[in-house]
């Protein structure tokens, strides 16, 4: 039987009532009033796959309504200023939100903010109170610099943890289960808060009563093509969208709504583009991240694929 220390257990019982039933829909005009929405977070968010996922859901859910989809996720990433010892192969610590946010949000201007931490703000250690402290801090922070910036923002819990895939860190899925458990419990005070924990850990469970081996996660942390899905579920369904949350993939949904799939294959280009070239805009500080066209540029293409989608919709 797994045991935790003392404090956790208080901080548990403390947090029960909160979070007990604490269901949450989210209000879909966060997007039709929205003009600029920003996506924060590491690798999982930098791939954008999940975040063009759900792009592709809200241009066929809000078709006459344009936005400016901007991911400005960076690998390695924290909103817990941590690092472990030889990250990199010590060759440079862990990029820190902190250091960057202050440019993305005044470059960006967003209306919305989508912030998924948690995976990398553990640096895979064993659940403790610091730690746990410094993630706590850092997304209490992130929310004010946001609303200071007036946008409004809605939270990611941390993805799952695969502790079959790497049985050494096993006790990591529980910790990112405690940062996801806390972060819900702020439903009570009105923050927006989507379980994309709860969504993988459900769907991979249930998986694994008839296949023990079942995973998502190859290295136990970046999610595959259906691991991104079932996050970008996890989004639409908060939203609303159970049929389209319903769908087993992307391109499912699409033509469950007699939409070409090619739609999300031009969202995951036009998100890409301009990912890439923002991060460069931003003046981002992690080695080894592929340079940006300039805006300008990467603007011009993203509109030219934005007119494609639109051509494709029916």
């Amino acid at each position: 039987m797994k045991t935790f220390p003392a404090w956790l257990a208080a901080l548990s019982l403390t947090l029960l009532p909160a979070f007990a039933g604490q269901e949450q829909k989210g209000d879909e005009s966060l997007i039709t009033k929205s003009e600029r929405i920003v996506f924060l977070g590491d690798s999982i968010t930098a791939a954008c796959t999940y975040t063009s996922n759900f792009a592709t859901w809200a241009e066929i859910r809000f078709p006459k309504h344009h936005v400016e989809w901007i991911n400005a996720g960076l690998s390695s990433e924290t909103v817990s200023g941590l690092s472990e010892k030889g990250h990199a192969g010590g060759r440079f610590p862990r990029p820190d939100l902190h250091e960057r946010l202050g440019r993305v949000l005044e470059q960006t201007k967003p209306d919305l903010v989508f912030a998924c931490y948690g995976m990398n703000c553990g640096i895979q250690m064993p659940l403790d109170e610091e730690r746990f402290a410094k993630y706590r801090e850092g997304i209490e922070w992130l929310k004010k610099e946001v609303e200071a910036a007036g946008a409004k923002i809605v939270f990611l819990t941390p993805p799952y943890y695969d502790e079959i895939r790497n049985p050494k860190k096993a006790y990591y899925t529980d910790v990112l289960a405690e940062y996801s458990k806390w972060l819900l419990g702020r439903r009570a005070d009105g923050w927006n808060v989507i379980d994309v924990n709860g969504t993988m850990t459900s769907f991979i469970e249930e998986k694994r009563k008839t296949d023990p081996k079942f995973s998502l996660q190859p290295d136990a942390v970046h999610p595959n093509p259906a691991g991104h899905w079932l996050m970008a579920q996890g989004m639409i369904r908060w939203f609303g969208d159970e049929e389209a949350a319903k769908s087993e993939s992307v391109k499912a949904m699409l033509e469950a709504r007699g939409q070409p799939a090619g739609i999300a294959q031009l969202c995951h280009q036009r998100m890409t583009v301009l990912h890439d070239a923002w991060l460069t805009a931003t003046k981002h500080k992690r080695p080894g991240v592929r340079p940006g066209k300039p805006l300008p540029e990467a603007n011009k293409i993203a509109a030219e694929l934005t007119q494609r989608i639109d051509s494709l919709k029916r």
